[in-house]
């Protein structure tokens, strides 16, 4: 007699069912997930989906190369302003140098302008790129962070802890997301992160002085500020793309390798 569930086999002595399908009885089969859904990992700080990183960060690294093509031509500009600035202060005026005060201030407008846009651009997205990278630097290692999620975004406005939460963070995602058996090191986000704190106190003290100057002499010193703050954020940018793309390319790999193994227990 062939088997009465599936007829496809004889049915085992004595019973009505084949031995395959007696084995599907003593084990079934667990019920499959659909593709997209992911389950929580539970930590500290509240449930954590894994999720890629991978286009976020490359976006990111898109917009700082914009921002780095805008300090370059910011670079150009501020060396053009400061031709201009540094003949009126030596006493030459008339009509060619007017023209060439009028186009280099337009000039220096207009790339200070698409800086601003660039930056703004940047930000927003990169902002969305750390909070996702944090979350899932808690699936990597649930424990091993000391800010909570929600400083990924705040910390950055925050004044004065906006100095370090943010390196902070970046730091516990870093090692969280680090291959198993072979940490890295902390030297690239020491180094940018330096590099950004310079970058961002040059920026603020030249834009201050900038607006307060006045005559030939003081325009010229705020310029050549000013081109200090532009050109230091091109390294700057070049090691935030260097970061970005390292840490999304270490969460994917982590990602890829499954769950660590058990380490074995000795007797």
């Amino acid at each position: 007699m062939n088997c009465a569930r599936c007829g496809n086999y004889a049915a085992a002595p004595g019973g009505q069912v084949c031995r395959q399908c007696e084995a599907e009885d003593l084990h079934p089969a667990a019920p499959q997930l659909p593709a997209h859904t992911a389950l929580p990992i539970q930590s500290p700080h509240g449930p954590a989906w894994l999720r890629s990183p991978v286009g976020l960060g490359r976006a990111v690294a898109i917009l700082l190369g914009a921002v780095i093509v805008t300090d370059l031509v910011a670079v150009w500009a501020d060396l053009t302003m400061l031709d201009v600035l540094g003949r009126m202060a030596d006493g030459e005026y008339g009509a060619a140098v007017e023209a060439d005060a009028d186009r280099a201030d337009r000039f220096y407008g207009l790339t200070g302008s698409a800086q601003v846009l660039a930056y703004l651009a940047t930000v927003v997205v990169f902002l969305i790129w750390f909070h996702r990278v944090r979350v899932n630097a808690e699936v990597f290692e649930p424990f091993g962070h000391r800010k909570k999620r929600g400083w990924a975004i705040g910390g950055w406005f925050v004044p004065i802890v906006n100095l370090w939460f943010p390196r902070r963070i970046a730091l516990d995602c870093w090692d969280a997301s680090s291959p198993w058996d072979k940490p890295r090191s902390h030297a690239l986000v020491n180094v940018w992160w330096t590099l950004w704190i310079i970058g961002g106190v040059a920026s603020q003290a030249s834009a201050r002085v900038y607006r307060r100057a006045e005559t030939a002499e003081e325009l010229e010193s705020a310029t050549e500020q000013v081109l200090f703050a532009d050109a230091i954020e091109i390294p700057g940018a070049v090691l935030a793309i260097l970061f970005v793309l390292a840490l999304t390319r270490m969460q994917d790999d982590r990602a890829r390798s499954g769950p660590r193994a058990p380490e074995p227990v000795s007797v």
